[in-house]
């Protein structure tokens, strides 16, 4: 009986540790690579090393990006007035795709989670507080996922801005509750934000 050669089985187990990638597409992926032209293939390997190496975090809103700031934080023509707390970068690119929100953002990198050992120092959340301070902000967003651990870390973080006399918001609740934003319809997520509730 013929096996699968190992570089194969080595392709299909990491890329089956993708989210999304169950073991049948993780092989037709690995397949797929093993057909592309050596060309692009090098392309894919130097995208990942670039990934990895190239990128840093924004030192105003946390954001992955490839320049410091980053280029939301940059935009002078964003409203300052206004920022969206989120919990991770890939939260970003569904919110700027329903073009209702011209803000800056904030990202957590995570949510408070005692079960996994995250507490509210394991995250960007005082790394917000400063961004406050000088009176230019408003209206704080709160952009949690709607899971126990995102609507924990909401209330947390809106215990910490609500003195400082800055007005705190959250999503419309038109999102179902335990999904995440970065898989939210843009038509949804538009209204969520355009309908947006004080919290």
């Amino acid at each position: 009986m013929a096996t699968t050669a190992e570089p194969i089985v080595r392709l299909t187990e990491a890329l089956g540790k993708l989210p999304g990638i169950g073991p049948k597409s993780a092989m037709r992926l690995a397949y797929h690579v093993l057909q592309s032209s050596d060309a692009e293939v090098e392309e894919l390997a130097e995208s990942l090393l670039s990934l990895k190496n190239s990128l840093i975090l924004c030192s105003r809103c946390f954001n992955v990006a490839d320049k410091d700031p980053c280029s939301i934080c940059a935009d002078q023509q964003r409203d300052r007035t206004v920022i969206c707390v989120i919990e991770k970068p890939s939260d970003i690119p569904p919110l700027e795709r329903t073009s209702q929100f011209k803000g800056l953002y904030h990202v957590l990198h995570g949510v408070v989670s005692p079960n996994k050992g995250i507490g509210p120092d394991n995250l960007k959340i005082r790394e917000l507080l400063p961004r406050l301070r000088d009176g230019e902000v408003r209206e704080v967003i709160l952009a949690t996922n709607p899971t126990v651990e995102g609507e924990a870390t909401a209330m947390y973080i809106r215990q910490l801005v609500t003195p400082m006399g800055v007005k705190v918001t959250k999503l419309a609740r038109g999102l179902p509750y335990g999904s995440d934003l970065e898989y939210a319809d843009d038509i949804t997520l538009g209204q969520a934000i355009n309908s947006r509730q004080g919290f």
